[in-house]
């Protein structure tokens, strides 16, 4: 099992970071492209309709936003010396949940009651 660093944050951050801004330009060009545009993409059986492809990438864009949040908050946490502490009853977040989602603020009872 890998210890979490304020460095792993950190990547954690970058990378969430490149995937929002890879969907914002993605984003971008498909307005460009279907700039002036008014062709009947909903009955294209050819491919993906503008509509679905609007979702997918507002969807993408909306996840690493959020990602890049709940990872400042992370490293918020841990400047003030509280990450890996449950923001619920102050006791150890295990290592292992750590592992799986490094910027959990509850320990799994807690997140459980919070369901």
């Amino acid at each position: 099992m890998t210890q979490i660093t304020r460095e792993t944050l950190v990547g954690l951050r970058r990378e969430a970071e490149e995937r929002a801004a890879a969907a914002a330009s993605a984003l971008a060009e498909l307005v460009h492209d279907r700039q002036g545009s008014n062709d009947d993409d909903e009955h294209d059986p050819e491919g993906v309709t503008l509509s679905s492809e609007w979702s997918r990438l507002t969807a993408l864009s909306d996840a690493a936003q959020s990602e890049l949040r709940s990872i400042d908050d992370a490293l918020r946490r841990w400047d003030a010396g509280t990450y890996g502490v449950c923001a619920r009853c102050g006791r150890p977040i295990p290592a292992g949940r750590l592992e799986a989602r490094p910027f959990a603020e509850l320990c799994v009872p807690c997140a459980e009651k919070a369901g």
